[in-house]
């Protein structure tokens, strides 16, 4: 059978990373965030447990972000192991979602942290080889904006798992039902990506690159560059995650017994599909730094509306203003990866990916102390936002800063770049 026999098209391939992330991301990580209230009601975790159950999966995240980062050195210093191609990586961390998914019906909340770590790492190799994979093959086929399209993958699983529990919630069911119902999903969608998910063309290493002649790019970026690029994503992880862990709760802390409480993160999910797919249609001819500030700005409109009307429309614009940028930094900054670094894309996704990790779990940790020092539940979560608004706004500040101290060198090479 001829292999262009099983060549996917560039829609196949975008349709795949968006189930893909949305399995990891929306439902892997995010589905805690709608089900905590669930928990919570059910007598099973408290708050502060909550923090620190929310820090294990964005620290399980960090390690999968690190191991990809250091993969390429592990396998060349350790090389009696066999060869991993990025599609592998991505089935197997599909299934491993699945299945820690399900573990968490378990009613066993010693082996919860457990479960939310390694469902981090599955998470980030997921997100990291799906994205390194996906791209690379969309610029292959000259269509290296579609790319968009994968990042709608969380916000679909978010809003998807967020419209779930709202059902659930009316319904009554405990929290231990939602566990398995999106388990089971995370199984029906890793079913439907396994066939576009496979080594091709006689892949062995777990990324590919192009050969470096077809690339039509700048030279490598320097260490203090991508450093500065790296710190600055990893802001955006710090000064999302803490609304995006809280939201229902802050919302219910907001608005007792609103009936339009369980809406708001699947506004969100909205959100993130919005965004992404309005990246597809900006011209790759800009400098993606720009965009970048403007994306950091929108979410700090928007944790700042939840602060200053904690309201009805305040949450739902809040929720929108958070979910529109929140895949599309992730999309222009992997496209500015691939500008800087394009023969080393995958190891330097994981660094930013590892970063923006960190971020992210210094959230939750401090939403906790926060919480414990404040005179009431309301003033601690708005200080939390505020601090959050903040590092969003420092962040914006310092790709601005980016722009001026290294300018784009080629921007007509970056458009019809074949990627990685």
């Amino acid at each position: 059978m001829s292999a262009s026999r099983h060549d996917p098209g560039r829609w196949v391939i975008a349709i795949a990373g968006l189930l893909s992330l949305a399995t990891a991301m929306g439902i892997g990580r995010f589905a805690f965030t709608p089900l905590l209230p669930m928990m919570l009601s059910d007598g099973v975790i408290d708050l502060p447990a909550a923090s620190w159950l929310a820090s294990a999966n964005y620290f399980g995240y960090l390690v999968g972000a690190l191991f990809c980062t250091f993969q390429p050195w592990i396998w060349k210093r350790l090389s009696f192991l066999p060869q991993v191609a990025g599609p592998t990586w991505v089935r197997s961390g599909l299934v491993a979602t699945t299945l820690l998914t399900l573990g968490m019906a378990l009613h066993v909340p010693a082996a919860w942290p457990v479960l939310r770590f390694a469902a981090g790492v599955a998470s980030a190799l997921v997100f990291v080889y799906t994205s390194g994979w996906c791209l690379a093959q969309l610029a292959r086929r000259n269509a290296p904006m579609m790319g968009g399209v994968i990042y709608a993958g969380p916000g679909a699983g978010i809003a998807l798992s967020g419209l779930f529990a709202s059902g659930m919630v009316a319904l009554q069911w405990r929290a231990a039902a939602g566990w398995l119902i999106f388990g089971g999903l995370a199984a029906l969608l890793t079913a439907c990506v396994w066939r576009t998910f496979r080594e091709q063309d006689g892949q062995g290493a777990s990324h590919a690159a192009a050969p470096a002649a077809a690339l039509r790019v700048e030279a490598p970026a320097g260490r203090k560059q991508m450093l500065w690029l790296a710190l600055a994503y990893g802001l955006a992880g710090f000064g999302y995650i803490i609304t995006a862990t809280f939201l229902p709760v802050i919302a219910r802390e907001a608005m007792p017994g609103s009936v339009w409480i369980d809406f708001f993160w699947p506004i969100f999910g909205l959100g993130v599909i919005t965004g992404a797919l309005l990246a597809t249609r900006i011209p790759a001819t800009g400098d993606w730094r720009h965009l970048l500030a403007a994306c950091y700005f929108v979410q700090a409109l928007g944790i700042a509306a939840s602060v200053f009307s904690p309201n009805l429309a305040g949450f739902a614009i809040g929720s929108l203003l958070l979910g529109i940028p929140f895949t599309a930094i992730t999309f222009f900054a992997m496209q500015e990866v691939r500008r800087l670094r394009p023969l080393a894309a995958a190891s330097t996704m994981g660094l930013l990916t590892a970063v923006y990790g960190i971020g992210q779990i210094a959230g939750p940790p401090m939403v906790a102390l926060l919480l414990r020092h404040s005179r009431s539940v309301g003033e601690g979560f708005t200080l939390s936002l505020e601090i959050a608004a903040a590092s969003l706004l420092a962040g914006a500040l310092m790709y601005l800063w980016m722009v001026s101290a290294y300018p784009v060198a080629h921007r007509a090479g970056r458009a019809g770049s074949p990627g990685v």
